[in-house]
């Protein structure tokens, strides 16, 4: 197959998103505006409210970012020095590093090949008497296999965070990210199905005493102002970025529906070839957060898209336990192979909702041209 007419595709396009909700996001930011409320307010507290309830949750407490989700999440619960959290090898860096600035040690586990989250399986062998809590991924818009994750939690009696960064309504057996474990954390980073006009994030909680603690973090520890009972920071989420969320929240579930349509067309147009195509399993819910597929000359394809036009990224070049920052903690080439090869194989490709099929088929074509010759 040989691809013969040339466009550009890019790998995200945030401007064909405004343009459709150009009005609804334009009086949102007008009415925060001329409310002069900037931090928290009912902006946030509606966005809290609306989170909360989309991910099954009774309480959420939105915050800075996806990072401080998850470093707050950790403090909110007591995690720190001497403490060790189990979480995969395969992710964005701050899986791990917001372990590392909470004060605990992060532990590695392999990933499940097919899906490139966390293998449970994996996960008791990793635990000692230190391991306090684990923190699994649900990469790219799938979730992992939370059920028995949160199973090993319950026998262990460790605290259970899900890092749903980039799995807003992705579900396993229907019930949603983020609903299972003692916390989930969002991320609404641009680039998320759920994105904001700069960071932000959110924590999800289904105790009110641990909701409690996390909200009094995010504001240096005070209640009431002034009156600080432990050492928090600052970690509010804008007035303005609440308001363009709700408006965007109003649309997220047909834009995951776009997302999944663009990949079953994907996944047609690679049948039948050495494109390893991104696993469905059945028990999930994939909002396609990425379409990440997996070749062997991941590189050179990457190299063969960009002159043809395509956007393409490579998450994640180098597994986060052979990180040069995370060296002291012994990891070797080898260890964690599932990972390491995944680092090496894999390559995401335009699945944005508005993409449309003329330039989806030019992706898949120039995809198939490439490992076919």
């Amino acid at each position: 197959m040989t691809t013969k007419t040339m466009m550009t595709v890019p790998l995200l396009d945030l401007r064909v998103q405004y343009d459709a909700i150009r009005t609804e996001v334009d009086d949102a930011v007008r009415r925060v505006l001329e409310s002069c409320r900037f931090i928290g307010g009912p902006e946030v507290s509606a966005l809290e409210e609306e989170v909360a309830r989309y991910s099954q949750c009774p309480y959420g407490i939105a915050c800075a970012s996806g990072t401080d989700a998850l470093l707050l999440a950790l403090r909110a619960l007591g995690i720190g020095p001497g403490d060790e959290v189990i979480t995969t090898a395969y992710s964005f860096f701050a899986s791990a590093g917001t372990i590392v600035n909470g004060g605990a040690t992060p532990v590695f586990v392999d990933i499940d090949p097919r899906t490139f989250n966390i293998d449970p399986h994996a996960i008791e062998a990793a635990m000692t008497p230190r391991t306090k809590a684990l923190l699994p991924v649900h990469l790219y818009g799938q979730c992992c296999d939370i059920g028995t994750i949160k199973a090993v939690c319950d026998k262990r009696q460790v605290w259970l965070i899900e890092d749903a960064a980039q799995a807003i309504g992705s579900e396993w057996e229907g019930k949603r990210a983020g609903s299972f474990g003692d916390f989930g954390c969002f991320s609404f980073f641009p680039s998320k199905n759920l994105g904001g006009a700069g960071d932000g994030g959110m924590m999800v909680a289904r105790n009110s005493d641990y909701a409690d603690r996390a909200r009094l973090l995010r504001e240096h520890g005070a209640r009431p102002k002034y009156h600080h009972h432990i050492v928090g920071t600052n970690s509010r989420l804008d007035a303005l970025q609440a308001a363009i969320l709700r408006v965007k929240l109003k649309h997220l579930d047909h834009w995951s529906e776009m997302r999944a349509k663009n990949a079953d067309l994907y996944d047609r147009l690679f049948e039948g070839s050495r494109v390893g195509r991104p696993w469905r399993d059945p028990r999930a819910r994939h909002i396609y957060n990425q379409y990440v597929i997996r070749v062997q000359d991941r590189d050179g394809l990457k190299s063969f898209l960009a002159q043809r036009g395509i956007g393409t990224e490579v998450y994640y070049p180098i597994p986060l336990h052979l990180q040069p920052c995370f060296a002291s903690l012994g990891y070797r080439p080898n260890d964690l192979p599932n990972a390491e090869a995944a680092a090496r194989e894999t390559l995401a490709l335009p699945i944005f909702p508005e993409l449309g099929e003329e330039r989806l088929r030019y992706v898949a074509a120039t995809v198939r041209e490439f490992v076919e010759r």
